[in-house]
């Protein structure tokens, strides 16, 4: 019965666009603010050959690009979305439930989170642990779980400013917000051995623990404008921002990157694997859509040039970390062939 649903939304998404055709002919892209500048730039790019209009590009976060990417197929809904994570299983299977069930899968490099501070600031050096322990809802004292007790950097540890601990971060719709609860308080939790035995014991317990952000003001949803953030922290020297390393690059002049486990998120550091807080981007395309909406597989095919993503590519200028050529070859090989993702 699932089967035949299924292949009736196909055919009616079909329908659709035929009744619509050139409805739309401007490629409409939505997802991950921290994707956005990468695939914004390689959308003027390909604006300024001239042959298609400019695509358009939505900020919408990662999760919120995933919802309105799979909401069905046609000329009403985007093309393509931005991920600052891999689509997960249930964002795949209301996918395919709303007839979506070709989507094309393409990594476009890697990424930093950064914990970024103003140039005025005082520059730290933090662990995950220590970080886990300024932001968990819960944290442990004297073995047991207990509602986050710190407000002061130095009441961690000594060694960190005694300013208030104030961060400003994604929310929870964010790709960036996913990846750091993964990459820092997952890590930060598994240093306290009475999390770790509860990773083993009641996993869902666990999990409850180090993605429980603090709600009392020490951390704050800045949504999903990183501009946002990189213009509080300039004006406050004491406040902190989570974002991807781009932002950083692109506000070098005003922003500082804190070393995290004693590596600083640069470049380098990153393209090394070096750097412990460091992820891959992502964009998904609609396989449906090729044919429909005019130049799909062009705007693809800038995306995997090498003057757009390789190492010395306009992307790089940009603050995107290259992947290395082999990596390259082979994504670009299954994008141009609009290789279909299984999940």
């Amino acid at each position: 019965m699932r089967k035949t649903l299924a292949v009736a939304a196909v055919a009616l998404a079909t329908v659709s666009f035929a009744g619509a055709a050139q409805a739309r002919d401007q490629i409409r892209v939505v997802g991950s603010s921290t994707v956005y500048p990468f695939t914004t730039a390689v959308a003027e790019q390909f604006g300024k050959a001239g042959k298609f209009k400019t695509p358009v590009v939505e900020s919408t976060g990662t999760g919120g690009g995933f919802k309105l990417f799979c909401a069905g197929v046609g000329p009403d809904h985007p093309d393509l979305t931005n991920a600052s994570r891999a689509i997960k299983k249930s964002e795949m299977e209301s996918c395919a439930k709303n007839g979506v069930t070709d989507v094309v899968e393409m990594k476009v490099g890697y990424d930093g989170i950064v914990l970024a501070a103003s140039k005025k600031a005082k520059h730290i050096d933090v662990t995950r642990k220590q970080l886990f322990l300024a932001l968990a809802k819960e944290v442990p004292v004297n073995g047991k779980l207990v509602e986050n007790p710190y407000t002061t950097w130095n009441q961690i540890d000594p060694s960190l400013p005694a300013s208030k601990i104030e961060v400003l971060g994604p929310p929870p719709t964010s790709g960036t917000r996913d990846a750091f609860l993964e990459l820092v308080m997952e890590s930060g939790a598994e240093a306290f051995p009475e999390i770790k035995e509860l990773k083993k014991t009641d996993e869902k317990a666990f999990k409850k623990v180090f993605s429980s952000i603090r709600e009392d003001g020490a951390y704050v949803e800045a949504g999903e404008n990183d501009n946002l953030i990189v213009q509080k922290l300039d004006a406050n020297a004491n406040a902190f921002g989570i974002f991807g390393y781009s932002f950083l690059d692109q506000n070098s002049d005003k922003l500082q990157g804190s070393m995290v486990d004693g590596v600083a998120p640069t470049f380098e550091a990153i393209a090394a694997g070096k750097y412990p807080v460091s992820r891959p981007l992502f964009v998904y395309a609609k396989k449906a859509h090729v044919g429909q909406i005019p130049g799909i597989k062009e705007y693809l095919a800038e995306y995997t040039s090498e003057k757009a993503w390789g190492k010395s590519g306009y992307l790089a200028d940009k603050g995107l970390i290259p992947m290395p050529d082999s990596e390259r070859k082979e994504w670009a090989a299954k994008i141009n062939g609009l290789e279909a993702l299984k999940m």
